[in-house]
């Protein structure tokens, strides 16, 4: 029989610098998680969150890094070039690493730069009209959509967002036009909708909720595969009539492609404990998200469905940027 040192020999060079890193004693300095927004979004809280989560959990300070610009893919970029050695990360939705791609040139391959280590949060979207609005359905709301070819308008925070392609997204399952108006955010297309500038939007919950529980907008859907937990008397889109309909925001963590598994294994361990602590699901719950806590082979196999599913559809509707 070879020998230890005969055996780990014969193995290649870059196989055993990696078994080397794996076992050294990581992590030995700060970590940073890039958050491909600014400060003060959705995102860049739940990272923050999970910073503090994970900092006493590996014995390091784990540092908030925000890189914005180009939908996000200017952070990611970021993280693709990093060394894979799980000193740097990144949290983002799928509207970045999902919706983006297929809309922008991109100076990474989006299918092969990262690790998927798990999905941390989600947050559902509603689909907001005023509450005057003649629509009590969404079964009538797509029915006048229907008699009307691209009369009603629709509201957006930008072309490629995740409430632009929700809407394109239940517009090509059921077969209706609507015109498209873009807005700077999420909170101004809902102010759009409560002017009459536009005759809905998709709202993520934590800009809806304010507005629905005040009777200042009316939600006829949510987006999510179940009824959400914040408003159970609202219908799903699904149950609205479009079985299988399903657009959330959806944040997932992510490490530069060749990170070793040890340290994924670990990280994703300590994210999933971070998500699914009763602190951090009261922490979410006041985001109006809901924790998820997955598992690296589920969270690849749903960024594999996301991508082909969104791709798909910004070939079929033939959407552009703006």
């Amino acid at each position: 029989m070879l020998s230890r040192r005969s055996a780990l020999a014969a193995l290649p060079a870059s196989l055993l610098s990696r078994a080397a890193l794996a076992q050294s004693a990581w992590p030995s300095r700060a970590i940073n998680i890039i958050v491909p927004f600014g400060p003060g979004g959705g995102t860049d809280i739940l990272a923050r969150l999970l910073a503090q989560h994970l900092a006493p959990a590996l014995g390091q300070s784990v540092v908030v890094d925000n890189r914005a610009g180009a939908t996000g893919t200017v952070g990611m970029a970021a993280l693709a070039r990093s060394r894979p050695d799980g000193y740097t990360l990144a949290v983002a939705p799928n509207g970045t690493f999902a919706m983006a791609p297929p809309l922008l040139s991109l100076p990474y391959d989006n299918d092969r730069a990262f690790a998927p280590i798990g999905l941390l949060a989600t947050n559902a979207m509603f689909v907001c009209v005023h509450p005057q609005a003649p629509w009590r359905s969404l079964a009538e709301l797509l029915d006048a959509a229907r008699a009307q070819p691209g009369q009603l308008t629709y509201a957006s925070s930008g072309a490629g967002a995740t409430n632009h392609l929700g809407v394109e997204l239940m517009l090509d399952m059921s077969g209706t036009q609507m015109t498209h108006v873009s807005y700077r955010s999420a909170a101004q297309a809902a102010q759009a909708v409560m002017t009459r500038e536009a005759a809905i939007s998709l709202a993520d919950a934590a800009v809806a909720l304010p507005y629905l529980r005040s009777g200042e907008l009316r939600a006829l859907a949510v987006t999510s595969v179940e009824r959400s937990s914040k408003m159970p008397d609202v219908p799903t889109v699904a149950e609205g009539g479009l079985a299988g309909y399903r657009a959330t925001v959806d944040l997932g963590l992510f490490a530069p492609a060749g990170t070793p598994q040890p340290i994924l294994d670990r990280l994703a361990d300590e994210a999933r404990r971070a998500m699914l602590s009763d602190e951090m699901k009261s922490r979410l719950d006041s985001l109006a998200m809901d924790a998820i806590g997955g598992r690296p082979a589920e969270f690849a196999a749903y960024q594999a469905g996301e991508s082909r599913k969104w791709a798909e559809l910004i070939r079929r509707r033939n959407i552009r940027l703006e």
